[in-house]
């Protein structure tokens, strides 16, 4: 398909459908991962299903952060003892030898990401030494056209860090910027000044780095149209490749770290909206491609690219162009997507380093695939990726009638076309520039586990 990144900002339809909802970086979401499944059938079920002959996708998930940031909701654990990592890194080495013996048959990695907290938390030489063993354990490629990207805070990035990360085989970055305005940067307890984003950014362009990502969020406190469209000017002259534009979403019985932020001064609804749209036709006028949900890239970014030729893909690191790799992810609290199976890590630290020390995986809950989450995954991925469903390739695929197996979501489906929301010709299902922010909304018609609960319990707004 050609690449269309029009918006049309419909408030009636946005009152109506903005509700809470999945982000369907997988199917089921982990609202279904079940706790009691036990962990041996989850990894039988993963090595059965695992396709032996694919490409790999690794990560690592790295917890600590020095400084804790307000808003953040990430699996963290803040701490300035930095002789905390390596006890940690040696329980990741231990999973990372399980894994590998149930999953790295040599595979090809095609795609890695480290992501926490603060990957760059560790040292300069754990960095080394981590990527090290991920390459005695794994098949790593070593000609630098495999996606190798790390999350970095410009405020522990230094110039011999970016050489280390470098050498070790990274090509890509995402830096985290959340927003410029000092006022907003010190209600949040992250202040960056712009010098030392740009200067991480400007040395990663003097060493080759691949592609650059930047991370915003729009509401947070004191944000406003006027302040936030100033941070983007900035951000659109330093020319990132792709653009994440997160909605904080204030949460604070659920993420201690958010009662530090007075509610009073967020902005309200009305303006976080304003703000979004703003962003999208600022993005999309400054020459970018609307990726989806919150996520642009430049027209000759791998992501766009991939959207064009319909090989856009969806996981739990978001939006990739690796639609054919198992994901195998250690460390506290990750989630792996093997075969038909999903399964996540122990949440907690402790529980996590007794859980490899004592069976060398942390596996606490997943799910095994059934055909029909397969079938309605494929759905999902292709709606939420493309925008478009040609359900004549599902049924190729999977050997069904559509409309019969869907006969229960038509009624929903055409009260989507009668709002404008998609638009039907010869059995195809396009999104229309005005269902293009609900496209979550879209996808939960085919989501089997939604009438089941209540659809905003664990869920953030679509919008």
């Amino acid at each position: 398909m050609k690449n269309d990144s029009r918006i049309v900002w419909d408030m009636e339809l946005i009152n109506r459908y903005d509700l809470s909802g999945p982000r369907y970086t997988s199917y089921p979401t982990a609202v279904q991962f079940d706790p009691d499944l036990s962990s041996a059938e989850l990894m039988n079920q993963g090595k059965a299903s695992a396709d032996k002959n694919s490409p790999l996708s690794l990560y690592v998930h790295i917890p600590f952060c020095a400084h804790v940031c307000y808003y953040c909701a990430c699996n963290k654990v803040i701490t300035r003892n930095r002789d905390r990592a390596q006890p940690y890194l040696d329980t990741v080495y231990r999973e990372m030898e399980q894994l590998s013996q149930w999953y790295s048959d040599d595979r090809i990695v095609d795609q890695l990401h480290w992501g926490g907290g603060t990957p760059t938390f560790i040292s300069d030489e754990q960095m080394f030494d981590l990527m090290n063993a991920l390459r005695r354990n794994f098949n790593l490629r070593d000609d630098d056209k495999g996606d190798y990207s790390i999350e970095i805070d410009p405020r522990e990035a230094s110039p011999a860090t970016m050489e280390v990360l470098r050498k070790a085989g990274f090509n890509r970055i995402s830096l985290g910027v959340q927003d410029l305005d000092p006022k907003v940067q010190e209600s949040v307890n992250r202040v960056q000044p712009l010098e030392q984003t740009q200067g991480v950014l400007t040395q990663a362009r003097q060493l080759g780095f691949n592609s650059i990502n930047m991370d915003l969020i729009y509401g947070l406190p004191h944000q406003s149209i006027e302040s936030f469209d100033k941070t983007l000017d900035v951000v659109i002259g330093m020319s990132p490749d792709r653009l994440s534009v997160f909605n904080y979403a204030h949460l604070p019985d659920r993420f201690r770290s958010q009662k530090h932020i007075n509610p009073a001064e967020l902005p309200s609804p009305e303006v976080k909206l304003a703000i979004l749209q703003n962003t999208i036709n600022k993005l999309l006028d400054a020459g970018y491609v609307y990726i989806g949900m919150d996520h642009f890239a430049k027209p000759d970014d791998s992501l766009a690219l991939a959207q064009a030729a319909g090989q856009l893909h969806r996981n739990f690191q978001g939006y990739t162009t690796h639609a054919d790799c198992d994901l195998v992810a250690m460390g506290v609290s990750a989630i792996s997507q093997i075969g038909r199976v999903y399964y996540q890590n122990e949440h907690d630290l402790a529980a996590y380093t007794q859980a490899v020390n004592q069976q060398k995986h942390a596996i606490r809950r997943g799910v095994c695939l059934s055909d029909d989450d397969i079938i309605r995954g494929a759905v999902i991925n292709q709606l939420i990726c493309h925008f478009e469903l040609d359900p004549s390739l599902i049924e190729k695929r999977f050997g069904i009638v559509f409309a019969d197996y869907f006969a229960a979501e038509q009624s929903e489906l055409s009260q989507f076309e009668a709002d404008g929301l998609i638009q039907r010709n010869h059995g195809q299902i396009q999104v229309t520039p005005a269902g293009r922010l609900l496209i979550r909304r879209i996808c939960m018609a085919f989501d089997a586990y939604i009438p089941k609960q209540q659809p905003t319990r664990g869920y953030s707004r679509i919008i």
